[in-house]
Order: structure tokens, then C-alpha cells, then sequence
């Protein structure tokens, strides 16, 4: 009788994950950059490899349970069979190949998509820098070189390599832009790097990927890929905005606050980035060119304005 009045909403929740299926993005899968596809292809290679076993095995469950039920008489019937080593071979060795195959490419890509190792792209590709910070819950794009930052919005140039150098001013976070690839942490006091490239222009999604609170969900921002022109011009139109990005309005910046507009600042503070570090870190930042860290000399009052 229960199951009976069951079966209505068991078939209504089944049709709706088929629809909420149905409108799934699956971005890591279309990816639009070198560090992307080597992901995808490194997710297909695994799954295909595991499928080897597992396709099989559910054929030969259901295959046995039909051959061997209790209406079929004519089956061969061996109560004091205990061995075979051909079915040894095949159910340790089949199992033990693909496991040794998916540990060769496991380690090859460990090193190939190494987030802190530059990309291999020709020698006058000269990379974008940008420094990222996870606030809450929102996030904070520095362009140190052309001097302007933005909330919730990455622009970069199709072709370009992109040098991340990523923190926190909060909980830790993680920094991801699932078309164009790796996925890496962001945490106060520390200084993480990601290498990406674009390779054709696009308006990409960005997240965070890492619970942190409240406003978690609404904590995304946009990537736009564009040609070098567009670019220069997007440029423009930040270093044409009224904000300024200094202590006094990144302390307001920094507050928490759920789901933000993009916002641009025309000119930054230049060692704002390394003030946030250093806070957490008792005045001391990872120098870039060493890997060592140093000590910045009023790292946070030098986070004025300075034109």
C-alpha cells in the first residue's frame, strides 16, 4: 500500500533530476585554453580506463545471475570447485595493468600541469601578472603593471600567458576557472600561483570552490578572453573610473558583503597585494623572483594612495 502512494513522487523527483541534468554546463569538459585541455584529456584517459573493469564486471553480474538462477536446470552445477588461475590472471592482472597505467599518467601530469611551472609558449609571448585576493565573498583582480584592479571581473588577452599570483584577506578559498583549467588555493598569509592561457576569446565563468561562508554561492566573477585591441581598450575604461583602490577604501572594500557588481579602480596602491600578505605573516612576503621570504618595510601604511 505504501510503496503504491510512492510511486507518484518517486517518478516526480526522477524526472526532475533528469531536468536539472538536462541544464548542466559541463564547462571542464569544453575547455578553451592549453591547461584546460590537458585536464580533459587526462579525465577522459581515467575514465576510460576504469570503465574497462567496470563495464565488464556489471555485463558478467548480470550474465551470471541470468545463467546461474534456479529455473535454469541445464546449468553446470560444481559445489567443490575452489580455483581457476586463468580467472586469477584475469581478475588481478586486468585490474593491476590499468592501475599501472593510470599511475604513469598520473605522475606525468603532476609535473606537465605543475600550477607554479610557467606555460611552454613562444619566447616573446610576454605573460600578464595579475595578483587575485579572496575576500568575502567576493573577489579582488590587481593589474600591478598597468596600475588598476577589479571586483568580480578578469579580463585577459587571447594568447597571452597569465601569471596568478593568489591570497586570502579571509578563510581560506580556492580560485577556479573551470574552461580554462587548474584549481588552486588561496589562503591568508600565503601566496599561491597558477599558470592559465586562453586560446580563443570568450565570456568564461569563474567561482569559488571552496565553501566559505554565507554569501558562498553568489561569490563568482566573469572571465573575458579578448583579442590584444579589445583588451587595451578594457584597459581604458578601468583607468577611466572615478575609484581608487587605497587603505581607506579597501578596508571597505574588504568588509563582507554578498553578491557585489563588477567595480573598477583606476589606479591601486602599489604594494597593497603585499600588504595583505605581510598582515597575516608578521610583515613578511615570499619574494617572487626568490621563493624566499622577506621583510616589507611598512607594508601596510605604504598601502596609500600614490600617484
Amino acid at each position: 500500500m505504501i510503496n503504491r502512494y510512492l510511486k507518484g513522487p518517486a517518478r516526480l523527483g526522477g524526472l526532475a533530476s533528469v531536468l536539472l541534468l538536462a541544464g548542466c554546463n559541463l564547462d571542464v569538459l569544453d575547455p578553451k585554453g592549453p591547461v584546460g585541455e590537458q585536464l580533459k584529456f587526462l579525465i577522459v584517459e581515467s575514465t576510460v580506463a576504469m570503465l574497462l573493469v567496470v563495464v565488464p564486471t556489471i555485463i558478467l553480474a548480470c550474465y551470471f545471475a541470468w545463467k546461474y538462477r534456479a529455473s535454469n536446470t541445464s546449468a553446470e552445477y560444481l559445489p567443490k570447485w575452489s580455483h581457476s588461475n586463468k580467472i586469477e590472471v584475469v581478475i588481478w592482472g586486468v585490474p593491476s595493468i590499468i592501475i599501472l597505467f593510470l599511475a604513469v599518467i598520473t605522475y606525468q601530469t603532476c609535473h606537465s600541469l605543475d600550477p607554479y611551472r610557467p606555460l611552454d609558449t613562444e619566447a616573446n609571448a610576454k605573460p600578464l601578472h595579475v595578483e587575485v585576493v579572496a575576500l568575502d565573498w567576493k573577489w579582488l583582480f590587481i593589474y600591478p603593471d598597468e596600475g588598476i584592479a577589479t571586483v568580480n571581473q578578469l579580463a585577459i588577452p587571447v594568447g597571452t600567458p597569465v601569471d596568478f599570483v593568489i591570497t586570502s584577506d579571509s578563510v581560506m578559498n580556492s580560485f577556479f576557472i573551470p574552461r580554462l583549467g587548474s584549481m588552486i588555493y588561496a589562503m591568508a598569509g600565503m601566496q599561491t600561483q597558477l599558470h592559465l592561457l586562453a586560446s580563443e576569446p570568450g565570456d568564461y565563468a569563474g567561482e569559488s570552490a571552496n565553501y566559505s561562508g554565507r554569501g558562498f554561492s553568489d561569490m563568482k566573477f566573469r572571465t573575458l578572453a579578448m583579442p590584444a585591441d579589445q583588451y587595451a581598450s578594457w584597459v581604458e575604461k578601468v583607468r577611466s573610473s572615478s575609484d581608487q583602490l587605497d587603505n581607506e577604501t579597501y578596508g571597505k572594500l574588504a568588509a563582507p558583503s554578498e553578491a557585489d557588481p563588477v567595480k573598477y579602480y583606476s589606479h591601486v596602491a602599489p604594494s597593497l597585494f603585499d600588504g595583505i600578505v605581510a598582515k597575516y605573516n608578521n610583515g613578511m612576503v615570499m619574494d617572487k623572483n626568490t621563493g624566499k621570504m622577506i621583510r616589507v618595510q611598512s607594508a601596510m601604511s605604504d598601502m596609500n594612495m600614490k600617484e
